[in-house]
């Protein structure tokens, strides 16, 4: 009878060995996915030729928390006008930069940017202005298929809806690689 306890005994204090362990990788990954990385599925053409449809990314989520986007990289951020949706772009100018879009081409603080990694130029005009303190300005690097910060409902992107940093492609394999 003694050995029947004990054999329960075990089996008991095995189940919460594994309940412990379960919950303690759902807690990890559940910190992980909130304050260090997160992968996302690109959704649509505004990226190309940078990004493609459906590939998939490592975003890194921490990076923010110590400083604030830098020009030219690929960030994810909350749509301002629905914030339970995502978009992807990239950085073109930060608080204090002024921009303009004229003939075709970008000004950030009256020099043209060179962008080798577009395809085509901007069709659209974009008055010159200066974004303000606590904002970026974003555009897809597909100019002509973006909705980005020149039209209103995005706008300038607020800090505190960006995401974080896409800084890896990993699907499909052939295409994996680091971004700038």
């Amino acid at each position: 009878m003694n050995s029947i306890s004990e054999e329960k005994k075990s089996i008991a204090e095995e189940a919460k060995e594994w309940f412990v362990s379960i919950l303690a990788a759902v807690v990890v990954a559940m910190l992980i996915r909130t304050f260090i990385v997160e992968l996302y599925v690109v959704d649509g053409p505004s990226m190309r030729p940078t990004l493609q449809h459906e590939e998939r990314l490592v975003v890194n989520k921490f990076i923010y928390y110590v400083r604030n986007p830098e020009k030219g990289e690929v960030v994810i951020f909350r749509y301002p006008r629905d914030p339970s949706r995502d978009f992807i772009k990239r950085v073109i100018a930060t608080a204090g930069d002024t921009i303009e879009i004229k003939d075709g081409r970008v000004y950030v603080n009256d020099q043209l940017l060179i962008e080798d990694y577009i395809s085509e130029k901007t069709y659209t005009e974009y008055p010159k202005v200066t974004i303000p303190e606590g904002t970026i300005f974003v555009m897809g690097d597909n100019r002509n298929n973006s909705e980005d910060s020149r039209f209103s409902d995005v706008g300038f992107v607020p800090l505190n809806l960006v995401k974080g940093k896409a800084v890896f492609i990993f699907w499909p394999t052939d295409e994996m690689k680091t971004l700038p």
